[in-house]
């Protein structure tokens, strides 16, 4: 292939992106130097796919019902009239997925922000998972404190007290960096005004839901409060859940908990509003002695 067609091939690329024509001159395409054995350098500016303007662009070219597809496509965040360039997807579509896929690779296997976790002063314990991908692998071992884990919480933790809370990595370090700082702030408060007494926050690395277990066999809290970061998705990867039970004990399931999910700024639940609705909903708990489906059914026989 000469290194006339392999500009022409780069040119068709960059005009589909742009959406120019494709025999523009390259100064017109804004190319910063023609391709050519003795050209130096290469560099092809190509547009930001995640630019909000170029993420929700259709490109279907000449759809049957273009109002009825952009009226669909606005009903979702699903990549919905992404279009094709025959058998494949288009270059400005490919671009977007990849783009997103990294940031959710950056969410699962990145690490919580010290700073994030000095600011409210957490300590942090791990549980038997050895790394991240025996964490992906084996969700049976992020369910379970270490040993060294149970030590330190059994010295550091006040015991017995009405709520509990604990922050873990989850499938997303970026939820806790971006949500903690103001989930954590209406929590304490909200639950000092409820004349509540809260224990010994803390976080924990490689962190399953089903963990709230463990903890509280050694803290014996009436109420545990547990935030975890969410499965990314391509587009959202910053979302924390709130996972709350009543007296959590070994044996206990998903259905003796509750769940406040998709706190995120980005399309979610404001993290400040969750805040406030995780405290109402502790309250609802220790008031009925239940959390979960028994929850449901005691609220539903009162009503």
């Amino acid at each position: 292939m000469s290194a006339t067609d392999i500009e022409r091939i780069v040119r068709a690329v960059v005009a589909e992106l742009r959406g120019t024509d494709a025999g523009a001159s390259s100064a017109d395409e804004g190319t910063a130097a023609p391709i050519g054995d003795d050209a130096g350098p290469q560099v092809v500016d190509l547009p930001d796919p995640t630019d909000p303007e170029r993420r929700h662009a259709l490109g279907v070219v000449d759809p049957h019902d273009p109002e009825g597809l952009a009226n669909l496509a606005a009903t979702t965040t699903a990549r919905l009239g992404v279009g094709r360039a025959g058998p494949r997807p288009r270059t400005a579509s490919m671009l977007l997925f990849q783009a997103d896929h990294g940031v959710t690779q950056d969410a699962i296997y990145g690490v919580v922000d010290e700073a994030v976790k000095d600011e409210f002063d957490l300590f942090t314990v791990t549980t038997r998972v050895a790394d991240r991908a025996e964490y992906l692998l084996r969700p049976d071992l992020g369910r379970r404190l270490s040993d060294e884990a149970r030590v330190t919480i059994d010295q550091r933790c006040a015991k017995g007290p009405d709520v509990q809370i604990v922050v873990g990595d989850g499938l997303s370090a970026a939820a806790i960096d971006n949500n903690l700082r103001e989930v954590m702030p209406v929590l304490l408060q909200g639950l000092a005004a409820a004349g509540l007494t809260v224990g010994t926050p803390f976080f924990v690395e490689n962190a399953r839901v089903g963990l709230m277990n463990d903890i509280n066999d050694i803290i014996g809290a009436d109420a545990l409060v547990f935030l975890i970061g969410e499965r990314p998705g391509l587009g959202i990867a910053d979302a924390m859940s709130a996972y709350m039970g009543y007296q959590p004990a070994p044996g206990k399931t998903d259905a003796d908990r509750d769940l406040i999910c998709m706190i995120t700024a980005h399309g979610g639940t404001n993290p400040l509003e969750a805040g406030a609705y995780v405290v109402e909903f502790v309250q609802r708990m220790l008031t009925n002695k239940a959390s979960g489906v028994a929850l449901r059914q005691k609220t539903n026989a009162d009503s």
